[in-house]
């Protein structure tokens, strides 16, 4: 589940390593800078982003997942986060265990049945989150963090980015949970290291909240009309008042909506009677004039599939 990981080491907690000494040798695409006299080295490894000075090594832009297990399709979970880690420390002869986290992706990819757009259509408003639509998906700006939702292969093509064979010619959904900053204070941990990544309680802790604030999320429709069922136009109209309540929020916040507009002099005694009456009937024979979203259950059941697994 993990993606993405930023880290920061102190040199202090480095073993005695010199980073602008020792750590170069290691990097490919090396280069010096000053920037007010002080001495910068960046480099990369294998599409992570390194930077040095005397003080401390920062590890940023780059997916640990894909760093790794060769592509970010995959599913990064507790063991191969810790073996990982080690491989990262083995490479930079540095205790990455030691590390801060300071940017940190929870993700996976749902093969779907439906295009990702069918999905990303049922995703409502979010508490305490901006909802922004975009071209390629559907983004919740948070504070601390961004949620996302979008066509991962889509973002493969765009990218000019191989897609794997298992994913070629797929519907395939990621959806993603990103801290930025802040990670520990929104955790409430005291602080978030490498070695926490790969600790059971850590893991699990971290995976249920990505199932959480899907849940979270308002369901645009999250019932369907049973076209199917309908024989006559009272039906139709009936059904046409199922989906109006729908949209209202429920049963209950509709009346409440009516008996509101009465009191503020809208609607007449016998009207607000008459509309109520209308709401309870139809809700009545609401079973068999609405089926389930299918989308929404089928995205439901995969999230919550995700988190089964704590290696």
């Amino acid at each position: 589940m993990y993606d993405t990981v930023n880290f920061r080491l102190l040199q202090s907690e480095a073993g005695g390593v010199d980073f602008l000494a020792e750590t170069p040798c290691y990097l490919e695409n090396v280069g010096e800078h000053n920037y007010n006299g002080e001495i910068v080295i960046t480099g990369s490894l294998k599409g992570l982003k390194i930077s040095l000075n005397r003080y401390q090594m920062k590890i940023k832009d780059g997916s640990l997942c894909k760093w790794y297990l060769g592509d970010n399709f995959q599913t990064m979970g507790r063991g191969d986060a810790q073996r990982a880690i080690e491989s990262l420390s083995d490479t930079l002869h540095i205790p990455m265990s030691k590390a801060t986290v300071t940017r940190l992706d929870i993700a996976q990819n749902f093969i779907t049945r439906h295009p990702p757009e069918v999905y990303l259509n049922h995703l409502g408003i979010l508490k305490y989150a901006t909802r922004l639509q975009e071209p390629n998906g559907v983004y919740y700006s948070q504070t601390g963090g961004r949620l996302c939702f979008y066509d991962k292969n889509r973002e493969q093509k765009n990218n000019r980015e191989p897609i794997p064979e298992l994913y070629e010619g797929r519907n395939v959904l990621r959806y993603e949970q990103r801290y930025t900053n802040r990670i520990a204070s929104q955790l409430k941990v005291g602080e978030v290291t490498g070695a926490m990544l790969y600790d059971e309680a850590f893991y699990i802790d971290i995976l249920n909240r990505w199932k959480e604030t899907y849940k979270a999320i308002q369901k645009i429709n999250d019932v369907s009309l049973n076209f199917q069922a309908m024989k006559s136009k009272q039906q139709l109209y009936k059904m046409g008042v199922l989906s109006l309540i729908e949209q209202a929020g429920g049963q209950l916040q509709m009346i409440e909506q009516i008996n509101e507009a009465q009191k503020r002099g809208e609607l007449s005694k016998k009207q607000a009677f008459d509309l109520r009456q209308a709401i309870n009937e139809a809700c009545k024979i609401r079973d068999g004039l609405t089926v389930p979203n299918e989308a929404i259950q089928e995205l439901d059941k995969k999230v919550n599939e995700a988190v089964k697994f704590y290696r």
